[in-house]
């Protein structure tokens, strides 16, 4: 236990927003700050002082404050918090001085409210420094429960402590003698509170300090509460305890924020070693949201008081969250990286765009080279500073964190941004702990989300717009597009191929966000025509829009690979097999001409003989269309998927397929002509013949194939009608045909 301190500042702040439990909430701005010192060691009370806060660039009038401050020198007005800051302390430092028992004082406030939520968030917004007296504090309502321990905390205000300790108040001289405490004011978070009112409730706050002096309770006032100045970066393990009532979640980060920016945003509450964790998207980059772990329960209620607070010109949305949502982030069970991050006061920066080829003593050269604005900067313990992250086979993954043992040395590395290591440019961010465990858990461990589900009906194959997969390579694929890349450019860069592409066979691959990834697929007619194509345009540049072949600025070359439509379907899906995974073919990673994420064919599910939909008997009733029923032609597989079992990974990009594209104009593509896939039945219900006629006209049903029409459609007293029809009906002239498949 540490001794008593000196003297007491009694301290009461109002904002021009909401006071009472609310204080602070609303984010307006510091209008009055009134205390009274109380000599601890003589149990004496000194002078009310009082100042208000004129806000910068404001036209208020000052008529009613400027009376008050010629009637007395202990009542000031100043304009900004600056120089209201630089008033408290000098005015705080002479009374202490002229006193002369002691040096050490120390603020005393009615709650954590007035210096957590009111002086350190405005302080920090404006970027100033508060005085050192406002780091530590004493909260007179945990001081009063000592003595008192039924009382609730959340619910004890000034007033019922000054009747359980008999406490009245004499109002001083410069104040109307006649003005008494309106407790419904103080508790009211809607009411504005007067200077009167405020400086009441300063008066009173001291008495009830000296009655906690006095006989018999003798209270000292020692260990006070603290405010953490600096956040402490630390590592967190999976198998640790988080409280669930001690972690938010912040929405709504720029992108370029880190922990230090959140540990900022939050400042006056103590977050939790290690406690602030940035969270990832699909692709490895920060999404805008970050786990706060706090170091009680009163301090995360406070943080959700914060909603909507700004960060710049942005606002940030506070929730609450779980122990295990943090843990999902910020916690690592790596011994490595536990090691890695031991280090203490040491600034991490991220390397991303490494060679897989990379090695410590290439990245240490990396950053020993330089002369000028980026000149060297030295790895903290040398290649023991140095992560790599890596696949669970070891594989690199192109990202790296490099520890640097001061801030200095930590900017003068981010300048090398974009800098060229053996043949690639090589990005630098600064990061963070929770970074490193939450990319690590993300390369060396399942993901949280599987990337490509069970189908519903395990059982019944699913309907694909593609064509049966199979091992014939008869589609392209296109990586490293433009952004900008249109279906048009597509079929220009393919040139005379255009005429082998199947109708709507373009389907152009987008993100997450709906943007596009860089990648397409393409249909051709055959896997001749699509090797071909490979062959002559692979590696070739396209050019961006309005540049006519020219290079530019959006110019890139294009990689082309020949692939199968079931490849083609499992990386629409978002999915690849990990490299261990046990394949039914031979064929060598080198050998399928694609790189990571690779195009794999994984084994496809074998069917059951499809049964009669009609019994015998019932056939003859519908001749000729009974014989289809009674053996129908068995459907061929549809899109594979992978069983519960099967360990996926997480590509670095998520794909979703778009719609399958054509182009706008006429002439890229020669007659359309049905595709070879096994034919359906459909019933229509309550049609005549002639409707029949016009309902099916402008479908994809090649009425030449069916001879004999009118015999080939039965038709029952009901109204209903049975026809043969391809399972796979396009929309022509904006309609849909409702019909049933049996």
């Amino acid at each position: 236990m540490t001794a008593q301190v000196d003297y007491l500042a009694v301290l009461f702040t109002t904002t021009s927003g909401a006071s009472g439990d609310l204080l602070g909430s609303d984010e307006t701005e510091l209008e009055q700050l009134v205390w009274q010192l109380v000599d601890l060691t003589n149990k004496k009370l000194g002078k009310v002082n009082e100042v208000l806060i004129r806000p910068e660039h404001s036209d208020l009038a000052e008529d009613c404050l400027g009376e008050r401050e010629d009637s007395e020198e202990s009542v000031s007005t100043v304009t900004g918090l600056e120089h209201a800051l630089n008033l408290f302390h000098l005015r705080l430092t002479n009374e202490v001085n002229s006193l002369g028992t002691g040096t050490s004082v120390c603020v005393c406030t009615d709650g954590q409210l007035h210096i957590r939520q009111v002086l350190h968030p405005e302080a920090a917004g404006k970027n100033l420094a508060l005085p050192e007296c406002f780091n530590s504090f004493f909260d007179l309502r945990k001081e009063f429960r000592k003595h008192f321990p039924s009382a609730d905390t959340k619910n004890l205000e000034v007033q019922k402590m000054a009747e359980s300790l008999n406490v009245t108040v004499e109002p001083v001289a410069v104040l109307d003698p006649t003005a008494v405490l309106d407790p419904t004011a103080i508790l009211d978070p809607t009411a504005v509170l007067s200077p009167v009112t405020a400086a009441l409730q300063v008066q009173t706050m001291a008495n009830i300090v000296l009655a906690l002096l006095l006989e018999p309770l003798c209270h000292t006032f020692s260990n006070p509460e603290r405010v953490t100045e600096k956040f402490e970066s630390g590592t967190c393990s999976k198998m640790e305890r988080v409280c669930d009532n001690t972690v938010i979640r912040a929405r709504g980060l720029p992108w370029q924020s880190s922990d230090q920016d959140i540990a900022r945003f939050f400042r006056g509450l103590n977050i939790a070693k290690g406690g602030a964790a940035l969270c990832l998207n699909a692709q490895g980059r920060r999404n805008g949201e970050a786990m706060v772990r706090f170091i009680s329960e009163e301090h995360r209620d406070m943080a959700l008081q914060r909603h909507k607070h700004h960060m710049g010109n942005r606002y940030i949305e506070v929730y609450k969250a779980t122990g295990e949502d943090f843990l999902k982030i910020a916690g690592g069970t790596s011994s490595e990286v536990a090691l890695f991050l031991s280090r203490e006061d040491q600034v991490i920066v991220r390397m991303r765009g490494l060679p897989f080829t990379a090695t410590p003593d290439q990245v240490l050269a990396f950053f020993s080279q330089g002369e000028g604005p980026k000149e060297a900067c030295p790895v903290s313990g040398d290649k023991d500073g140095i992560l790599f992250v890596r696949f669970p086979d070891g594989r690199p993954t192109g990202d790296a964190f490099v520890l640097f043992a001061s801030e200095e040395n930590a900017q003068c590395a981010l300048r090398k941004h974009k800098d060229i290591l053996g043949k690639r440019y090589i990005e630098l961010f600064k990061s963070t702990a929770a970074e490193v465990q939450q990319v690590l858990n993300r390369y060396t461990s399942a993901p949280l989300i599987a990337v490509a589900p069970a189908p519903l009906v395990s059982m019944l194959p699913s309907v694909s717009l593609l064509p049966s997969p199979g091992g014939v390579r008869d589609c392209l694929r296109l990586r490293g597009l433009p952004y900008t890349a249109t279906i048009e450019d597509i079929l220009a860069f393919l040139g005379e191929y255009t005429h082998d592409i199947r109708p709507h066979g373009v389907h152009m691959v987008v993100n997450q966000q709906g943007r596009p990834s860089g990648d397409c697929f393409i249909q051709m007619r055959s896997a001749e025509r699509a090797f071909s194509a490979s062959q002559r345009v692979h590696k070739q540049v396209m050019s961006g829009p309005g540049q006519a072949g020219k290079r530019g600025v959006n110019s890139r070359y294009v990689e082309v690979f020949p692939c199968s439509a079931e490849e083609m379907g499992l990386v629409l899906m978002g999915g690849s097999l990990s490299h261990t995974h046990v394949h039914t073919h031979t064929r060598t990673r080198s050998g399928t001409g694609l790189s990571p994420p690779p195009c794999l064919s994984p084994p496809s599910y074998s069917f059951p003989p499809v049964p009669s939909i009609l019994p015998a008997e019932a056939a003859g009733l519908f001749p000729p269309i009974g014989q289809v029923l009674l053996s129908p032609r068995p459907l061929g597989p549809g899109q594979a998927y992978y069983p519960a079992s099967t360990q996926l990974y997480m590509n670095y990009t998520a794909y979703y397929p778009s719609p399958p594209g054509s182009p706008n104009t006429i002439g890229y593509y020669p007659s359309s002509t049905p595709l070879p896939s096994p034919g359906g039945v459909v019933r229509m219900h309550g049609l005549a013949y002639k409707e029949l006629l016009n309902t099916i006209q402008g479908y994809q049903s090649p009425m030449e194939a069916l001879p004999g029409l009118s015999s080939m459609i039965g038709q029952s007293s009901s109204g209903d009608a049975l026809m043969p029809f391809p399972p796979l009906l396009t929309r022509q002239g904006g309609h849909y045909l409702d019909v049933n498949m049996l």
